[in-house]
Formats: C-alpha cells, sequence, structure tokens
C-alpha cells in the first residue's frame, strides 16, 4: 500500500445531489425515483413504520403493561459539597440561586439535597427534599436546611 493512497478521492464537502436537471445530469426524468410504484410518490419516504404490506411490528406485538413515569417528579439532585463549592458563608440557598449558579439544570419539579461531601460554612438552605446526612451536615454548621413547598 502506498501512504498516498489513504486519503485519496476522500472530500471534505460532499455536493448535494441535484436531480430533475435533464438526462445529461443522470438525475433527469424520474430523478432517481424509478418509474411508478409507492416509491416515485411524493411523501413516501414519510410513511414511518410501513413494512411493504407485512403487518407492521407495532401491530404484530401484543400491547402489554403500564408504566407511570410521565406522571413521576423530575428531582434535581444536589450534594453538600456542590454548596459548599459554590456559595459563600451566610448565604441563604433556594432552587433559584441553584439555577444561577449552574448547579440545577433544565426542568425540575423539586430540589433533593444529598448528604455527598463536606460543608464547612453556615448556610440556609431552602429545598423540597434532604437527606438525613445533609440535614445533619448543613445544622451542624449552624445553618439550617428549610423545607419549602412545591
Amino acid at each position: 500500500m502506498i501512504i498516498d493512497d489513504v486519503h485519496r478521492g476522500i472530500k471534505k464537502n460532499k455536493k448535494r445531489k441535484r436531480v430533475g436537471r435533464g438526462p445529461g445530469s443522470g438525475h433527469g426524468k424520474t430523478s432517481g425515483r424509478g418509474h411508478n410504484g409507492y416509491g416515485s410518490r411524493s411523501g413516501s419516504s414519510r410513511r414511518v413504520g410501513f413494512e411493504g404490506g407485512q403487518t407492521p411490528l407495532a401491530r404484530r406485538i401484543a400491547k402489554r403493561g403500564f408504566n407511570n413515569k410521565a406522571f413521576a417528579l423530575r428531582v434535581a439532585i444536589i450534594n453538600v459539597s456542590d454548596l459548599e463549592n459554590k456559595f459563600e458563608a451566610g448565604t441563604t440557598v433556594c432552587p433559584k440561586e441553584l439555577v444561577s449558579k449552574g448547579l440545577a439544570h433544565g426542568k425540575f419539579d423539586i430540589v433533593k439535597v444529598l448528604g455527598d461531601g463536606e460543608l464547612t460554612k453556615k448556610l440556609t438552605v431552602q429545598a423540597h427534599r434532604f437527606s438525613k446526612s445533609a440535614q445533619e451536615k448543613i445544622t451542624a454548621q449552624g445553618g439550617s436546611a428549610e423545607i419549602i413547598e412545591r
């Protein structure tokens, strides 16, 4: 093998296929769709789950079970070590503060503070839920863990 062969024929930006531009283009007349048939019609590529007349998988398999995940609460988890790193002593920490500091991401229903890590600052933490160890660590430093309603 010649080392030069490795990159030969590789182009960074591939040109798009221009169909329906006459017989000389190689993609004229039927524009690469062939003659007649379902594939030649407009909208043919948008039939999700179509299997050529065979009963689709969604209809072949029995519909079983139910899942309550759609109704579950989305919980933003914050560790005590995160509070130690991002907040100054004497600060009141609420869900809005957590979002502004980048600790709670996306959509969430409740905030739960967990006890992973150490805390050396006095903080007033307002959250929906606290683990037992997190509550102990916050109160041990003279702070308070306030439970807020949803």
